[in-house]
């Protein structure tokens, strides 16, 4: 049984990047694991978050108009994001020290397996 299942208290996932079929792939597999997912090619569209706050944020580092680094470290400074975990995704050689440096959660470098991803997202969740 999915441990997910329960329709009223599905976590809730932002997933930003600007790589069309990269966010279709991880949508699908995020929401076959149960999750609710909000999808964006768009960096604006993550500092917005105000209303519906996710439970996570799945964030590339490159992103078109603001990049990835510079929206983590706004959502790390503002009290009402600050405490929502954020995974930074890039194929970027030095993922983690820009991870690191923007104050993100953790990282994961691209090409990355689905179940790593799962498994890092399952822990940040829980």
């Amino acid at each position: 049984m999915n441990k997910h299942s329960s329709s009223t208290n599905k976590k809730k996932i932002l997933v930003a990047d600007d790589d069309t079929a990269i966010l279709h792939v991880m949508t699908l597999m995020l929401e076959d694991d149960g999750y609710e997912v909000t999808s964006t090619l768009d960096g604006e569209t993550v500092q917005k978050v105000q209303n519906e706050l996710p439970d996570l944020v799945l964030l590339d580092i490159w992103m078109s108009g603001i990049d990835g680094k510079e929206i983590c470290k706004q959502l790390k400074s503002q009290k009402k994001t600050k405490h929502i975990p954020i995974i930074m995704i890039s194929a970027n050689k030095d993922t983690r020290d820009i991870a690191k440096e923007a104050g993100a959660d953790d990282f994961i470098a691209k090409p990355f397996e689905m179940q790593d991803l799962l498994a890092k997202v399952e822990k940040y969740t829980k």
